[in-house]
């Protein structure tokens, strides 16, 4: 069986500005779309590569918020992907820390969104 998580939407209430920091902070470039008449930034998607993909998501029943699902975005430094989220105004949730795996840290978006950043560390 593949991995279980396929696809996956984050809240925004300003597209151009998440997708702005979303881009910033995690160094890819999102494709703008709309997708069942909702406003959409979708992330970039290898097929066959590992791991899920989705999208930033602008409309009536998108409302971000701190509670709720975590997103886990890969990053190769995250030392540095904190430093550029805290550099476009993420303010510090959770300090790096080893976990089980490599290291992890999260900040709050440019929408009000925990978002976790994940550096994998080989052993």
């Amino acid at each position: 069986m593949d991995n279980p998580v396929r696809y996956f939407e984050v809240p925004v209430l300003d597209l151009d500005r998440a997708q702005a920091f979303y881009e910033r902070v995690l160094q890819v470039t999102l494709e703008r779309q709309i997708v069942d008449g909702y406003d959409m930034a979708l992330f970039p998607w290898v097929e066959g590569g590992p791991g899920a993909t989705g999208a930033l998501a602008r409309g009536d029943v998108y409302v971000p918020a701190k509670a709720g699902a975590l997103v886990y975005f890969t990053v190769v430094d995250i030392e540095q992907a904190v430093h550029r989220a805290q550099a476009e105004g993420a303010r510090l949730l959770y300090a790096v820390k080893v976990v089980p795996g490599g290291r992890v840290a999260e900040v709050e978006d440019s929408e009000g969104n925990r978002m976790a950043l994940f550096q994998v560390v080989e052993a």
